[in-house]
C-alpha cells in the first residue's frame, strides 16, 4: 500500500509550509556535508533531506494512530512519505559529500535515505533538529548504520564480547539475566548486582509445600489462590505443589490432588527461573522437551494484603496443570510451552519448530557459555537478549575486514528514532504475532531484524498492533497490564515534537555500567534527580515548577521528584509497593511498580478532565498511592 495516499487531516497544513520553502528565503543558507559509516567508508548516491521541525510539530498534535501504514506514527518517516517532492534534498557524490542550498533559515531534522540496502535511512544527526544558522561554517558530517547482510547468522554474545570488552557491563543488566538456570548462573551472567535474586527459589527448595484453592473460572491467569500457609478451609483446596531439592542437587515440585486422594501424584523438574532480579519470579517446569510457566514469587508481597494478585505467592496456571471438572491432575497442554507462547522475547535469535508429537523446539544463538543446550546439538544456547538481538546477526561483522566492519552490522544510535525504539518496542507492548499469541513473531516464528521501520515491522510480524482494550485504565490512554512501556512511550510528546526525538537510550543504558536503577543513565528517583534536568534546564527548581503548576511549591524536605508526577507507576507485574490510602467508598487502591511512559500529567483527585471519563474512574492508583503518601486523599 502506498503510505503517501494515508495523509491525516492535520498533515494539510503542511503543504502551506512547503510553499514557503520554494520561495525565496530572506535568509537562505547552505549546508554543506557528508555521509560515511562508522569505518570512514564514503556513502554515495545517499539521499539527504531536511525534514521542517514544524512538520513534525504539527503532527504531535493529532493523536497517535496505531494501526498498519498508519500516517502518524513515524515522526520522520512518515513526513517524508507525504512530502518527499517538496523537501530541500541533495544526493552524495563519489565523496560521500552533499551541498543543500536555499534552506530557510528554519529547524529542520536531517534524515538520510541510503541508495541500497547496505545502510539504514536516519544517520546520527536525525533525532535533533538543526538550524543553517547553527551550522554556518561547520560541515554536518553524519554516520549512517550498516545493515544485516542477506544470510548472516547468530553468532552468540562471547563472540561479540572477545572484541568488544568494554561492553561487558551487558553481563549484570536483568535482560541477560531473565533466563536462568535453576540455581546456576551461566558464563553470560553476573549476579553481582542482584544478590536476592533467587529468593523465591531458595526458599522454596529447601522443602515448601504451597496450597492452590479457591478455585475461580472467571479469572484468567491466576483461578486459584496460591499460598504456603494452608487454608482456613480444607475443603476449598484442589491441589498442593511441594518444593524441594532431590539428592542430584536439582529442584523439584511434586503436585498432589487433594480432592481426589486416589489420583496419582505428578512430579516436575524445575528447569529455569523466569526472573527474580526486580518484582517477580516464576519457575519453568519440564514435561517432555518443552518447559511450562508455574506459579509466581512476589518479593514485595504479604498474604496479610488480602489482595490476591498481592500475596507472596499468585497462582500461574494452576489450571493447566489441573482438571478442575474432573478433579484430576494432567500436563500442561503443549500448545502452551514457555517455547511457544513466551521465548521470543527472550532468546537470542529466536526460532521455532513444531514436532510431530506436538511438541515444540525452540531455536536460540548457539553459545558455549550459554544458559543450556535447548536443542540437542551439544552446545548451549543463548536464552536471554544478546547482543545481536539490537545490533541483528553477526557472521557477517565477525568475517569482515576492518574497513568493512561497521557496514555489517546494526548501530541503534545511528537510525532514526522510530527504528531505533521499536526494536525494544517489539517486546516492550503488547501484539499478536503469527502464532496467535503475544509474540511478535512473522511466518516463519522469527522476529524482527533491528533497523526495521514500524510499519514494516507491524505489517510482518503483527496480527493486532497493540494491548487490547482491557490491558489499559478505564482512560484507554495509560497502560495497565505490564511491559507495555513502547506502547504508552508512543503516544508521548517525547517521542514526536519538534526538538529532540527521545529514543529509550536517552535514559536507558542498554549496555548497564550505571550505578542506578533500570538501568537508567542518571539518578531520576531522588531529590537529587539530574536525568529530567539534562533536557528539561527550564525545569532546574522542583519546588518552582510545582508551585507555578499546582498552586503549591513540592520538593523541600520530601522525596518529590520529577517522576513522581509525570512517571507514576500504573500498571503492575509483581506485587506494588504498598497499599495507599483507604477512600470514602471503602475501596483501598495500590501504588503498582511499572512505571507509565506518557510522561503525561498526573490525574487530580475527583479530575475526570485529565483523562476525559468519569470521576472515581481515572485510574486512583498513583492518587492513592504516591500523593497519599502526604495527603489525606478523602478531604474535600
Amino acid at each position: 500500500m502506498n503510505r503517501s495516499v494515508l495523509l491525516k487531516p492535520a498533515m494539510g497544513v503542511l503543504a502551506a509550509f512547503a510553499v514557503l520553502l520554494l520561495a525565496p528565503a530572506l535568509h537562505a543558507a547552505v549546508i554543506k556535508g557528508t555521509v560515511k559509516d562508522v569505518s570512514g567508508q564514503v556513502i554515495e548516491k545517499a539521499s539527504v533531506y531536511l525534514i521542517p521541525a514544524s512538520d513534525v510539530e504539527a503532527m504531535a498534535q493529532t493523536p497517535t494512530i496505531i494501526k498498519k501504514d498508519s500516517p502518524n506514527d513515524e515522526p520522520l518517516e512518515d513526513n517524508l512519505a507525504a512530502n518527499k517532492d517538496k523537501y530541500k534534498s541533495a544526493v552524495t557524490d563519489a565523496k560521500g559529500a552533499f551541498v543543500i542550498k536555499n534552506a530557510a533559515d528554519e529547524k529542520y531534522f536531517v534524515y538520510v535515505v541510503p541508495a541500497d540496502s547496505a545502510y539504514l535511512p536516519g544517520g546520527d544527526k536525525a533525532n535533533k533538529s538543526l538550524t543553517p544558522a547553527s551550522l554556518k561554517g561547520k560541515p554536518l558530517n553524519i554516520l549512517l548504520s550498516g545493515n544485516t547482510p542477506e544470510g548472516a547468522q547468530y553468532t552468540g554474545s562471547s563472540k561479540c564480547l572477545t572484541c568488544h570488552k568494554e561492553y561487558m557491563s551487558v553481563k549484570k543488566t536483568l535482560h541477560k539475566l531473565g533466563i536462568k538456570k535453576a540455581g546456576q548462573v551461566s558464563g553470560l551472567q553476573d549476579m553481582s548486582d542482584f544478590p536476592e535474586y533467587d529468593k523465591g527459589l531458595n526458599f522454596l527448595k529447601k522443602g515448601q509445600k504451597v496450597y492452590f484453592y479457591a478455585y475461580n473460572k472467571d479469572r484468567n491467569w491466576d483461578k486459584y489462590l496460591a499460598s504456603v500457609k494452608e487454608p482456613k478451609d480444607p475443603a476449598s483446596v484442589s491441589f498442593t505443589a511441594y518444593f524441594y531439592t532431590a539428592q542430584d542437587g536439582t529442584v523439584k515440585v511434586k503436585m498432589e490432588n487433594m480432592k481426589n486422594t486416589a489420583d496419582p501424584a505428578r512430579e516436575y523438574t524445575v528447569e529455569m527461573t523466569y526472573g527474580g532480579g526486580l518484582y517477580k519470579q516464576r519457575y519453568l517446569l519440564r514435561i517432555g522437551k518443552n518447559m511450562f510457566p508455574f506459579l509466581q514469587f512476589n518479593p514485595n508481597g504479604d498474604d496479610a494484603y488480602g489482595d490476591r494478585t498481592r500475596m507472596q505467592f499468585r497462582d500461574y496456571h494452576g489450571d493447566w496443570f489441573y482438571d478442575e471438572a474432573n478433579l484430576k491432575l494432567k500436563d500442561a497442554p503443549l500448545a502452551k510451552s514457555f517455547e511457544k507462547e513466551c521465548a521470543s522475547c527472550h532468546y537470542n535469535g529466536y526460532g521455532l519448530k513444531k514436532l510431530e508429537s506436538g511438541e515444540y523446539i525452540a531455536e536460540a544463538a548457539n553459545d558455549p557459555k550459554g544458559e543450556a543446550d535447548i536443542d540437542g546439538d551439544g552446545i548451549h544456547n543463548e536464552l536471554n537478549l544478546g547482543c545481536e538481538t539490537c545490533h541483528g546477526p553477526g557472521s557477517a561483522h565477525v568475517k569482515a575486514p576492518k574497513a568493512k566492519k561497521a557496514s555489517s552490522i546494526v548501530s541503534p544510535a545511528k537510525l532514526s528514532a522510530e527504528r531505533a525504539t521499536v526494536i525494544c518496542g517489539q517486546c516492550h507492548s503488547r501484539p499478536q504475532g503469527n502464532l496467535n499469541n503475544d509474540q511478535p513473531v512473522d511466518k516463519n516464528n522469527r522476529m524482527m531484524l533491528p533497523g526495521t521501520s514500524r510499519n514494516n515491522y507491524l505489517l510482518n510480524n503483527t496480527t493486532r498492533e497493540d494491548a487490547a482494550k482491557n490491558d489499559f485504565w478505564a482512560d484507554g490512554l495509560h497502560s495497565k497490564s505490564h511491559h507495555q512501556q513502547y506502547t504508552d512511550f508512543i503516544k508521548s510528546a517525547k517521542y514526536r515534537n519538534g526538538d529532540i526525538l527521545v529514543t529509550c537510550t536517552s535514559c536507558h543504558a542498554p549496555h548497564g555500567g550505571t550505578k542506578f536503577a533500570h538501568q537508567l543513565k542518571s539518578d531520576a528517583v531522588t531529590p537529587k534527580a539530574t536525568l529530567c534536568q539534562s533536557c528539561h534546564k527550564d525545569v532546574k527548581d522542583i519546588e518552582k515548577h510545582t508551585e507555578k503548576t499546582v498552586g503549591m511549591a513540592h520538593g523541600k524536605d520530601t522525596e518529590i521528584t520529577c517522576t513522581s508526577c509525570h512517571s507514576v507507576k500504573t500498571a503492575q507485574t509483581g506485587a506494588g509497593f504498598g497499599r495507599g490510602q483507604q477512600t470514602a467508598d471503602g475501596k483501598n487502591y495500590w501504588q503498582n511498580d511499572i512505571t507509565t511512559h506518557l510522561f503525561s500529567k498526573p490525574p487530580r483527585k475527583g479530575h475526570a478532565g485529565v483523562f476525559g471519563v468519569e470521576a472515581g474512574k481515572s485510574m486512583p492508583t498513583p492518587y492513592t498511592g504516591s500523593c497519599g503518601k502526604c495527603h489525606d486523599v478523602n478531604a474535600k
